[in-house]
């Protein structure tokens, strides 16, 4: 048993994907501490620095005064508490649904959200960068899969003529994301939701890296375009801009209903404890607040500032929009072109570096130097599209954000 994996891991070794875990002795926020060491980080999703917060962390420490630590049960049997309910109806009346229900997950929620979406012989057509839980969600559908590339609309269209002429009176569901974690690009949601119209499909919409960030007080890309009422399916976390844990799908009250009895990860899993529900509320409460959107905006003047000073760099943050087989995924870093001074579209800032060594020992010279920015690797992302995911919270001071543009400066002469 002890061998059993051996061969495996030396394989990963020797290509430069192995993966180990690094024990953070301290809250999540702009300096973490590990091994005894301060970093800076700008590695986390945690995008307005609310995992910490004290308003947050007081919510929970009072539900748990009131409700206890675990929920006992799954939501169908004893584990549905007021916390909870509380958490679905504040979801709703953010994002202007009619109703929402929430999972142990983000992951939780794709998994059991699109095979209760569509079946056997309906298809499913899923953007080439989406999530992991989105595209084992849709193969544990059953359904028929069909992948178009990045943001590609034409291919999007052809596949979708293609699904209404092959499996005519079948369902068809379009899943994107609206930020893509890796990239930090935008879905062109206009325009999906034309194709969704024009072809009379279904449209799940990601809002995970978009929630907290985009749109008016936080509430995402289907706001800030006041395309709300035109997405089916809105699917999103309280994991990242909302500073506690687990996921959401916001919809109609028929689609809702239909979840909570079908969504196999909703029905077979125990409860989120309460207390995290009543944090995650209380996230939810603060987004909506005038103090909320004043947190938000700073969001922004931060984002702005890395953007001005990444733009410095003779170096290119690769958004694509392209397929990952049109880049020239051998190109050192230092070769890149610069970068264009487009406006930014979201926190995330991915330094393309192509060789996966290459990346790890940028992410080790910075590390030295007091910066944790991991390198993002297969199969997170392609091969030999090795990255640093370089994301920028609120809670960042500007002198923090201007210490790490000379790190990566001269780690890239």
């Amino acid at each position: 048993m002890q061998d059993l994996f051996e061969e495996q891991l030396k394989v990963l070794r020797a290509a430069s994907l192995d993966r180990h875990l690094s024990e953070i002795g301290t809250a999540q926020g702009p300096e973490i501490e590990i091994a005894a060491r301060r970093l800076l980080n700008f590695s986390s999703n945690d995008y307005l620095g609310l995992a910490n917060d004290s308003r947050i962390r007081e919510a929970a420490i009072a539900a748990v005064g009131e409700f206890g630590v675990g929920a006992g049960a799954s939501r169908l049997i004893s584990g549905t508490q007021s916390p909870h309910l509380r958490l679905e109806r504040a979801l709703a009346g953010w994002k202007g649904t009619e109703a929402a229900l929430c999972f142990s997950s983000g992951y939780a929620a794709a998994l059991g959200s699109i095979p209760a979406l569509v079946t056997k012989n309906d298809v499913v057509l899923l953007d080439k960068l989406c999530h992991a839980s989105l595209i084992d969600g849709a193969k544990l559908s059953g359904a028929i899969l069909r992948v178009f590339p990045h943001n590609n609309l034409r291919k999007l269209e052809s596949h979708l003529e293609w699904a209404r002429r092959e499996y005519a009176g079948r369902r068809v569901l379009i899943v994107t994301e609206s930020v893509f974690s890796m990239d930090g690009d935008r879905a062109p949601l206009r325009e999906l939701v034309q194709l969704k119209k024009q072809f009379d499909a279904l449209l799940m919409l990601d809002e995970a890296h978009a929630v907290g960030v985009i749109g008016p007080h936080g509430r995402g890309l289907a706001a800030e375009e006041n395309l709300s009422d035109d997405v089916d399916v809105q699917m999103g976390t309280m994991s990242k801009a909302l500073g506690a844990s687990g996921g959401y799908i916001c919809g109609s009250h028929d689609l809702i209903e239909w979840l909570i009895n079908r969504a196999r990860s909703f029905i077979y899993s125990t409860a989120p404890p309460p207390a995290i529900a009543a944090a995650a509320l209380a996230a939810v409460n603060f987004l909506s607040s005038s103090e909320g959107e004043e947190r938000r905006l700073l969001l922004w003047e931060r984002i702005n500032l890395m953007r001005q000073l990444l733009l410095q760099l003779n170096v290119e943050c690769w958004t694509p929009a392209r397929d990952i087989s049109e880049l020239d995924v051998g190109r050192s870093i230092s070769s890149s072109k610069r970068l264009t001074p487009n406006a930014p579209t979201s926190a995330i800032y991915p330094l393309l570096v192509g060789d996966e060594q290459a990346a790890l020992n940028l992410a080790a010279a910075l590390k030295t130097e007091g910066f944790l920015v991991p390198a993002i690797r297969y199969p997170t992302v392609a091969k030999g599209a090795a990255r640093l995911r370089i994301t920028v919270t609120a809670a960042h001071q500007e002198d923090q954000i201007r210490a790490l543009y000379p790190a990566i400066k001269g780690n890239l002469l």
